[in-house]
């Protein structure tokens, strides 16, 4: 039988974005869920701490270790605060899951300058802010890894230019901390989903038509998931992936590799 190591064994994994609505399985919530199953204790933060407490539960029902914290990774002093829990409550951290993001559509002309603020704020301002808090620790303990979520949006714009630019940074970003923190023994990638289908997309009024439309997109002809990022993510955070810093891994099925059907 194979036995197949990630070497995440008694690790602490930061995972921002950890919630999800309900029970259901969003990017967050698969990748915590997965990183408990390979051994890490996992520190879950989301902006609603009864939804991070709700994967906490979920990993601690399946006998994994886990704490939830409340914080809103857009402010310096709740990055700062996150990262301080990780040390008081595991002694550290070791990887990092960034993986927050909103979205917004329209042109650059139709586009409020203060949603713009927004979008950048949340997807691009919250990985640099934690990461600034999480490094230095990573380093002190001798190296980490971090994945940065982006999207497929970064690589094929399709009339949600604020989102698309803000994805694209998240991608920039990732190379640049690759090679600003390789010498720390710190490896920095990128995930980039296309159309999944999490609690999210469907609390955004996701209808049966749009949702077999999207499936149908990929040439898989299959309906992503958030397992699908999670699996990604932890694969990229473990040791599975010790040779591999600052590229972008494509979770979508196969959408980007073709045009829409007519």
């Amino acid at each position: 039988m194979a036995d197949i190591s990630f070497g995440l064994e008694g690790k602490v994994a930061v995972v921002a974005g950890a919630g999800a609505r309900g029970d259901g399985i969003g990017n967050g919530r698969a990748a915590a869920l997965l990183l408990a199953r390979a051994g890490a204790r996992v520190l879950a933060v989301d902006r609603d701490p009864e939804l991070a407490q709700r994967t906490v539960d979920m990993i601690a029902d399946e006998a994994g270790e886990a704490a939830a914290c409340g914080a809103d990774v857009t402010r310096e002093e709740d990055c700062r605060r996150v990262v301080q829990t990780a040390c008081d409550t595991f002694g550290g951290v070791d990887i990092l899951d960034n993986n927050v993001g909103v979205g917004s559509s329209g042109t650059v002309v139709e586009e409020d300058p203060a949603q713009w603020d927004r979008v950048m704020r949340i997807n691009v301002n919250s990985m640099f802010l934690l990461s600034k808090y999480a490094i230095p620790v990573m380093g002190e303990r001798g190296g980490g890894a971090i994945v940065n979520v982006s999207s497929i949006s970064a690589l094929r714009p399709r009339g949600l230019t604020a989102y698309s630019t803000s994805k694209g940074a998240v991608i920039a970003l990732t190379k640049a901390m690759a090679v600003d923190h390789a010498a720390q023994g710190i490896r920095v990638n990128c995930v980039a989903p296309g159309p999944v289908y999490t609690p999210m997309v469907a609390g955004d009024g996701m209808n049966e038509q749009r949702r077999e439309q999207r499936r149908r997109a990929s040439p898989l002809g299959i309906e992503g998931s958030g397992w699908d990022v999670g699996n990604a993510v932890r694969f990229l955070l473990s040791d599975l992936a010790r040779y591999i810093t600052g590229q972008t891994l494509v979770v979508d099925g196969g959408v980007t590799l073709q045009g829409p059907s007519r």
